[in-house]
Formats: structure tokens, C-alpha cells, sequence
């Protein structure tokens, strides 16, 4: 492929940490640096990385979404916080809200890993869907808000020989991201082996 080719670009994350009161400075927020540390040990592929720390207010949510996709144009846009059952919890209804399409298979396994920690993960109202504009599509994902259990969910489950227990979610993103039109990409597989059927894997150059 040449040089110019779309597919050969960086890949555009954007990160948005939901709080009311990390948004308002009454605590440090750590959504945000334990993602950010993660996709930094994570990815071998070039990436770019946006960020938002907004309160768990619908109209902000939505609004932060759909200027992640549309205008900043992010092929993955990662949330964490507002999912549970309390009234100021509304990430998931402004996801949807955005989104042309849902992916559920991303908020069931989410739960499976969460599980294995807690019976509350049934609690969880996390999700995944797409947003499609004319020319251009992101995969948003809705994260638990702890450091500890973005890692899990992301990463999955080994046991003490490293052999995986339960996969993690970002296993199935790069093809995701494939099968929507963004770039290709590489991941550490010390920390997440992405996983690809046999006719999607690119050779390496020579």
C-alpha cells in the first residue's frame, strides 16, 4: 500500500471520563491517565489520543460524542463512568442516543469479566455501538470508571500461567475498527492479542 492510504493513518482515540465531581475538581479524575497508560502499553501501531472530562449530565455526554466522531473524526471513543443504576448514571441512554447501531456481544462480555470479581457486575449497564456519519465511523465503547477494572475489561483474565480465562473486550476491537473503515491496528500481545480471521491479517512489510 502506499504511503497515502487512509488505512496507513494513525488511529484517533477519544477518551471521556464522566463525573460530576472529578468534572467540578473536587477529586483528581483516573479514568483518563489509566487509559491513557493502558493504550500506551497496549498499541505498537501509530495512535492519537483526545480527551474529555465532563459531569454526568445527558446533553454533555451526547454533545462530547458526537464532536469526538464527527469533527475531531475518532475511530474509537472510549467512556468511562455514569453506567450503574442511580439517577445521575446516563451514559449508556446518551451512547444510544448518538448511535446508528448497538454491539451488544461488547456489554455482555463486559459483565462476564466483571463477574468473576463481583456479583454487583449484573448492576453494570455498560454498552458498545457505532456512530456512522457520511463519510466516516467511530466504535464507542462504555467503560466500568475504576483503574483496576478498565484494565480487566480491556485485558481479559489469565490465570498464574497466563493462559486466558476470560478474553478481554479490546481483543475484538482492531477488526472492529477494520470492518468499519478506520486504520489497522497492532497491539502488544504481552498485554492484548488482537484477534483477526486469517484473511484480515496484513503481512508485514518487507
Amino acid at each position: 500500500m502506499s504511503n497515502t492510504d487512509p488505512l496507513d493513518r494513525a488511529l484517533r482515540i477519544g477518551l471521556v471520563s464522566i463525573s460530576d465531581r472529578a468534572s467540578a475538581g473536587v477529586y483528581q479524575d483516573q479514568g483518563l491517565p489509566a487509559l491513557q497508560e493502558w493504550f500506551s502499553q497496549a498499541l505498537t501501531s501509530p495512535w492519537q489520543m483526545e480527551t474529555r472530562l465532563i459531569p454526568d449530565e445527558r446533553p454533555a455526554i451526547e454533545q462530547a460524542l458526537i464532536d469526538l466522531v464527527d469533527n475531531a473524526r475518532c475511530d474509537l471513543v472510549i467512556t468511562t463512568g455514569g453506567t450503574g443504576p442511580s439517577r445521575r448514571d446516563v451514559t449508556p441512554e446518551a451512547t444510544r442516543a448518538v448511535a446508528t447501531k448497538e454491539m451488544p456481544g461488547f456489554g455482555e462480555q463486559m459483565r462476564q469479566i466483571s463477574l468473576r470479581f463481583v456479583p454487583t457486575a449484573i448492576l453494570s449497564r455498560q454498552i458498545a455501538v457505532i456512530r456512522e456519519t457520511a463519510d466516516h465511523a467511530a466504535l464507542i465503547l462504555n467503560l466500568p470508571g475504576q483503574p483496576k477494572s478498565i484494565k480487566e475489561t480491556l485485558e481479559g483474565l489469565k490465570d498464574a500461567d497466563g493462559v486466558s480465562i476470560v478474553n478481554g473486550i479490546f481483543a475484538a476491537v482492531p477488526y472492529c475498527i477494520d470492518l468499519i473503515g478506520g486504520p489497522y491496528i497492532e497491539t502488544n500481545d504481552a498485554v492484548c492479542k488482537a484477534f483477526r480471521p486469517k484473511s484480515a491479517i496484513r503481512r508485514p512489510a518487507q
